[in-house]
């Protein structure tokens, strides 16, 4: 069975995305600036700086070496820091784009023309930040670029076969909450499992 990839993989969504897909009997490519398998069975650890171009695009080729064209993707990464309109700083700013929108939109660029070739596949993005939230203004405007890119990607590659949505996560994530990110994991499910003919492009957790 076509493998997983899961871009920011981390203790949080990544691991229990990574469980849940681990489940179905597919292997998995677990790629985060560590490098580390989060205990997932099987799982494949790959390092990566998704902010650095070539650094992603080098994970991304190295986990396809070893699993072959991925059958879904989940770019889970962001930077997640509290900052105000005050705050505003170009560099920091770029840097949190550069996480939290861009890192989809290569990693989109380089795995989805290749899943199309194969007969299709599910590329999915962690969304979250329903309502802008002015203490969060990096973020707010990372997630509503979140939206607006998987609305371009559906565009560019779902005519192709590649399912493309995201999960927005509308509260913060802890174990043991209505927010545990293992119920949130079923989102990602179920989305991958979607006939194309009841595709959706977003999946909320309102907890």
């Amino acid at each position: 069975m076509p493998g997983a990839v899961i871009i920011g993989a981390g203790p949080g969504i990544g691991r229990s995305v990574a469980w849940r897909f681990a489940r179905e009997g597919m292997p998995v490519a677990l790629l985060s600036r560590t490098g580390r398998t989060l205990d997932v069975a099987g799982a494949r650890g790959y390092r990566a700086d998704c902010a650095d171009e070539e650094s992603l695009r080098g994970a991304l080729d190295a986990a396809r070496a070893e699993l072959g064209v991925p059958d879904v993707v989940v770019y889970n990464a962001a930077i997640v820091r509290p900052d105000t309109a005050a705050d505003a700083g170009l560099r920091a700013h770029l840097e949190a784009w550069a996480v939290n929108v861009v890192g989809a939109l290569v990693a989109a660029a380089h795995l989805a023309p290749a899943m199309a070739g194969t007969g299709g596949g599910t590329f999915l993005v962690t969304g979250g930040m329903p309502e802008p939230r002015r203490e969060y203004v990096s973020l707010s405007l990372g997630k509503s670029g979140v939206r607006t890119l998987v609305a371009l990607l559906d565009q560019e590659y779902g005519p192709a076969g590649v399912h493309v949505a995201s999960v927005t996560v509308a509260g913060p994530v802890a174990p043991g909450t209505p927010f545990d990110p293992d119920d949130i994991a079923e989102h990602y499910w179920r989305l991958h499992a979607q006939p194309r003919g009841a595709w959706q492009h977003e999946a909320v957790h309102t907890g």
